[in-house]
């Protein structure tokens, strides 16, 4: 151990001697991004390796039975692995990352690297309806912080490495480089300037030249534009902008409110009633089943009744209305039945349902207009109904826009990718103003934004900066006692008052009591709480670092009293506050 040791002292004293930190910096990115794209590879075909043992052999025979127990089981090995194995919360990838950077600085707990990458194929695999973006985001995150604290990064590297292996994770995933880049920036907030660019460009790249080395040309959606946008269609795609922003609405919405449902029951009920609720819902309407790429792929190749062959009843797919009945309860239901899995206690991300749900109401949309005389493509509604739902869903518009165009070579489609995004992210954005990674951080004001004051304060942690070396007096105590016991001891010019409980009741300036101090015959007769007065504003323990600033702004005070379940804890200096507050801006921006 002792030689190991040695040896990694020497690399960091080699590095500090010959690699300047913006270079080692640049190496670090082709780390991290080489790390997330292996870390994807792992999650997609451990994922792959259940579906086969599912849906091959004798299993196969008694597949439509069989929908019902295998989430169940499923959510059972999750469950079981996550109590007894892994033993801590492995939490929702990005929003956990989200929070690890707002309020650890960027620091990732180890065992994240590792808990996606069993429990995610397995709920996922078995037939949980959620994606694997999420996880893979997760992962790539834990690996880039985990990096960066090998090499001993400053706090803003660290940040920038966690926003490399998510663009490392994406661009793996659908072999999107530029899309992965924006998808970072947007959902992270990282600084677009130069010294972050090249570090996300080149773990990007290194990324997805992992995806090709290993899986070749192989893509996730296998398609190419045969249609051009066509300025008659533009009313059509205004009407699609609409609906996919009314749709993301009521996702994030079902969301919400199941979510809030199962938190009222124990983990293990949660388990019980979600995993018997996703069985039902996956055997009544089976292509719920998994992630859902194969009736992404198939929609866009204008093939809905493959998308729908897993459907066991005896249904005339060759009627159209039929089939736009079916896909609209697949869109209606994609959401309830990744919620559930979530709420069940199963690991997974949002982004391939949202795709999912968008590829459905996309079709419906060109097929319900065909039928009135029209000629849209199928597959270019198919594509911008999957981007006006992840502009709303997510909130992130221009990874919405890049990421189809990227994917599919649809550039030609810019203009109605551009209109639907907008539209559908500002109808979603008027109704919540925060995207299902970020509406519980938003509530706790642990939100990472591109208002870099916001983020330095936010970051900031106001237990560290309480000072109690202030002594404390109680309100029956006399001035001569006070002045012998106390200010002749004290070095600090304000003094608390609390009562026997360490309630806190006022504060007690020097200045107040100076013109008293030299007149003995007020020594016995005078008590504190005939000159203490009420503290000019009050910090409550839990007040985020951006309120305690405004209430030193309107006091006008120098020092704040800060209480917690009304005791006493201590003092808050504006200057103290001040001071760490302009270290952090320097340690965040240089």
């Amino acid at each position: 151990m002792s030689k190991l040791t040695n040896f990694y002292k020497k690399i960091l004293i080699w590095r500090y001697k010959h690699i300047s930190e913006r270079q080692f910096v640049y190496v670090l990115s082709v780390l991290v991004g080489f790390l997330a794209g292996i870390g994807t590879l792992l999650l997609k075909n451990l994922t792959f390796y259940f579906h086969q043992i599912l849906e091959d052999g004798l299993i196969k025979d008694y597949h439509h039975s069989l929908y019902f127990i295998f989430p169940i089981i499923g959510l059972f090995l999750v469950y079981y692995i996550k109590k007894y194995l892994i033993k801590k919360d492995i939490g929702h990838g990005i929003s956990t990352t989200l929070q690890s950077i707002s309020k650890k600085s960027g620091i990732i707990e180890r065992y994240k690297i590792y808990a996606s990458l069993i429990t995610a194929p397995i709920t996922v695999g078995f037939g949980g309806s959620v994606g694997l973006q999420g996880p893979a985001v997760s992962t790539g995150a834990a690996l880039g912080s985990g990096v960066a604290q090998l090499f001993h990064m400053n706090m803003r590297t660290r940040m920038l490495l966690i926003g490399c292996a998510t663009a490392g994770a994406m661009s793996s995933m659908f072999k999107a480089p530029i899309a992965a880049i924006i998808f970072a920036v947007e959902i992270f907030s990282l600084d677009l300037a130069f010294a972050s660019l090249v570090p996300l460009l080149l773990a990007s790249v290194s990324a997805v030249i992992t995806s090709y080395f290993f899986l070749g040309k192989d893509v996730l959606f296998s398609v190419r534009l045969q249609e051009a946008f066509e300025i008659n269609d533009l009313a059509f795609y205004i009407i699609l902008a609409v609906f996919t922003g009314f749709s993301s609405v009521y996702f994030s919405k079902i969301y919400f409110k199941i979510i809030n449902f199962f938190r009222k029951y124990t983990p293990f009920k949660r388990l019980l009633f979600g995993g018997i609720a996703i069985g039902i819902m996956l055997f009544l309407i089976p292509p719920l089943f998994g992630e859902g790429y194969g009736i992404i792929n198939n929609l866009l190749s204008e093939n809905a009744g493959a998308a729908l062959k897993s459907i066991h009843y005896n249904i005339d797919f060759d009627n159209v209305w039929m089939v736009i009945l079916f896909l609209l309860i697949i869109g209606v239901f994609k959401v309830i039945a990744m919620t559930t899995t979530f709420a069940a206690g199963g690991v997974g991300g949002i982004f391939i349902p949202t795709l999912v749900m968008g590829s459905a109401l996309g079709n419906v949309t060109a097929k319900i207009i065909n039928q009135f005389g029209f000629d849209v493509s199928e597959t270019n509604f198919t594509l911008i109904g999957m981007t006006g739902l992840m502009a709303g869903v997510l909130h992130a518009p221009l990874t919405a826009i890049f990421l189809i165009a990227e994917i599919t070579g649809g550039y030609d489609l810019f203009v109605p990718l551009m209109l639907v995004s907008a539209v559908s992210y500002a109808i979603t954005k008027y109704f919540i103003s925060n995207s299902i990674y970020t509406i519980e951080l938003a509530k706790r004001g642990e939100l990472i934004t591109h208002n870099k004051d916001k983020n330095v304060m936010m970051m900031m942690n106001i237990s560290s900066i309480i000072e109690k070396n202030f002594v404390k007096i109680n309100p029956e105590m006399s001035l001569g006692t006070m002045l012998k016991q106390v200010v002749s001891k004290s070095k600090r010019n304000i003094f608390p008052v609390v009562d026997e409980h360490n309630m806190f009741l006022g504060i007690v300036l020097l200045d107040d009591i100076r013109p008293m101090m030299f007149n003995q015959d007020l020594y016995e007769t005078t008590y504190v709480e005939d000159f203490m007065k009420i503290a000019p504003a009050i910090i409550f323990y839990e007040d985020d670092t951006e309120k305690v600033m405004q209430k030193f702004k309107e006091s006008g005070a120098w020092n704040l009293p800060v209480v917690k379940n009304e005791t006493y804890v201590g003092f808050i200096s504006k200057s103290k506050l001040l001071s760490v507050y302009r270290s952090k801006l320097i340690e965040v921006t240089v």
